[in-house]
């Protein structure tokens, strides 16, 4: 027993001791590998700063090479060694982001030499901080600790001038950063559109409003034209029918108009330019409130050259009345709505409506063109001209044209897809669409030679009203005289050679004068009427050149021509 318990002993000293060993094996071992580790990483460390700290020189020139060739030991014997490195750092990324704007300015070539100096300024500044002597000396050129004091100053500057970068930067990014210039660039076009179709409305109103107005000087004209007549009317007595205004061997022309001295430069300019004036026949027809002045003018400046000028009122056709024309039905039901339901305000907002309102395009004396066989039983042939034209040449040979059966006789105004018959019809109304061709060619009015014995024939008054009737509430087209127009003679109208009628002039300011002057008849279509401020100068005084200047009254009322 005694054996066995020694024995015993002794194997367990002996396990006891073993694994002592072992422990400080293990240990020793551990102790070994860090040691390698350690050497190693040290090893890397000091191979790879020389580039490093070249790197630091190339954007720091300046005498801190000491600095850049600090061995890694004594950076990690100091710590504010390592704040400054952090500093560093933080100073070459600025100045690196700084010249990349630079750079960039400079490619642009936008108008940003302000923000260019800045930004090299900057980058400069950076460069300089190390390069002053008191930096440099205590940070960039010392083997021992560095002063703090001096090197929380250094932190201080640099960070000023970080601070500094990233406000300029910030302020100019807008130029750089592409997103935002064309976000910016789209909200700066929306609001332009805005601002352009306000201004477009404004505009179109203000221009509507000058164009129906009547001038002080028209207005002048007329009041004076009325006080001549009740000053001396033994001068002014009605005359008797001339055999003239019947006879349908000469030719005649119809003018509607309430403008005095429109009216004057249309006849005018057509019997200065026909070659036998005296076979010329004008049919003049205005509202009551205008006879007096248009009889006193024809009265005190007769139509040079023998031309035979009839004046007559509206009211004087005892036809034209509200059993009988529909226009009048509805210009009256238009009144009383338009009275009664007091929206005048509504019609100064709204354009479109405004025509209504104003009831210049339900007028009679627009619509008279529609009953011209009546106006003229004995007539043949009729050349109608609106108050705003102007006649280039002698106009006979419109009667000599063959209208092949037709009734009007027009210039056509389609282009590609402008002026067809789709953008004055409501095409979908199925009245509309039924019987029109959305692609038909549009005419002008203004002047057209009428076939009254075709008109008679085709019976065109009868479709006009049928129609007419039917657009009581504006549902086939909403005002004015063109659509009725294209619907009644609709395959009725012979298309004239454009020469025969230029229009645009009262809104276009690019027709060509080669054109203007081969017309026969210009046409101040459009609001910028010869006789208002708002004309265009370029056309006003092909206009002008007709109007009468030896005209006393003209003068008195300072007519501006």
């Amino acid at each position: 027993m005694a054996v066995a318990i020694r024995g015993a002993r002794g194997g367990g000293s002996g396990g006891v001791g073993a694994g002592f060993r072992s422990f400080f094996s293990y240990r020793i071992f551990v102790s070994a590998m860090f040691s390698l580790l350690f050497i190693a990483t040290a090893t890397v460390l000091l191979t790879t700063r020389p580039s490093t700290t070249h790197q630091h020189s190339q954007r720091f020139r300046s005498g801190g090479n000491a600095y850049m060739h600090r061995t890694f030991v004594a950076l990690n014997s100091d710590p504010l060694k390592t704040r400054l490195d952090l500093i560093y750092r933080q100073a070459n990324d600025h100045i690196t982001l700084v010249k990349a704007y630079a750079a960039y300015a400079r490619k642009l070539k936008l108008d940003i030499s302000r923000q260019l100096k800045m930004f090299d300024d900057l980058a400069k500044n950076f460069s300089d901080i190390t390069s002053k002597p008191r930096y440099k000396s205590s940070l960039f050129e010392t083997d021992g600790n560095l002063d703090e004091d001096v090197l929380r100053q250094f932190e201080k500057e640099v960070k000023d001038r970080v601070k500094f970068a990233r406000l300029l930067i910030a302020e100019s990014k807008e130029n750089y950063d592409n997103q935002l210039k064309i976000q910016k660039l789209k909200d700066t076009i929306f609001a332009v559109r805005e601002l352009l179709g306000k201004a477009k409305k404004n505009g179109a109103f203000a221009s509507s409003i000058a164009a129906k107005s009547i001038p002080k000087s028209l207005h002048c004209l007329a009041m004076r034209l009325v006080e001549e007549r009740i000053s001396h009317p033994e001068k002014y007595k009605e005359d008797l029918p001339k055999s003239e205004f019947e006879d349908p061997d000469l030719y005649h022309y119809a003018i509607f108009s309430d403008n005095v001295i429109a009216v004057s430069v249309v006849v005018r300019s057509v019997v200065k330019n026909a070659e036998e004036p005296w076979k010329h026949v004008f049919h003049v027809v205005t509202d009551r409130m205008n006879l007096a002045a248009m009889k006193v003018w024809f009265k005190m400046r007769p139509v040079e050259g023998g031309a035979h000028v009839e004046v007559r009122a509206l009211e004087d056709y005892k036809f034209m009345n509200s059993a009988y024309v529909p226009v009048l039905r509805q210009i009256e039901s238009a009144k009383q709505r338009f009275y009664l339901e007091h929206k005048m305000e509504n019609a100064t907002k709204d354009g479109s409506n405004m025509k209504f309102r104003y009831l210049e395009h339900m007028s009679m004396l627009n619509h008279l063109r529609f009953y011209l066989p009546e106006m003229y039983p004995k007539l043949h042939k009729i050349l109608f001209l609106d108050d705003d034209v102007v006649v280039q040449k002698d106009l006979t040979g419109l009667w000599k044209i063959d209208l092949s059966g037709k009734v009007n006789g027009a210039v056509e105004t389609c282009f590609g897809s402008f002026h067809r018959f789709s953008q004055y019809l409501n095409f979908s109304h199925p009245l509309i669409r039924e019987r029109f061709n959305p692609k038909a060619c549009a005419w002008a009015y203004g002047m057209n030679i009428f076939d009254l014995d075709a008109w008679r024939r085709k019976k065109c008054t009868e479709t006009y009203h049928n129609w007419q009737n039917l657009n009581v509430d504006r549902a086939l087209w909403k005002s004015g005289t063109l659509p009725p127009g294209l619907i009644t003679f609709y395959s009725l109208t012979k298309s004239l050679d454009k020469s025969w009628h230029v229009l645009g002039l009262g809104y276009n300011p690019s027709i060509s004068m080669d054109v203007i002057n081969n017309a026969a008849v210009i046409h101040y279509n459009g609001n910028m009427k010869p006789w208002l401020d708002i004309a265009m100068n370029q056309y006003k005084n092909l206009w002008t050149k007709y109007v009468d200047n030896d005209m006393e009254f003209l003068q008195t009322c300072n007519f501006g021509v």
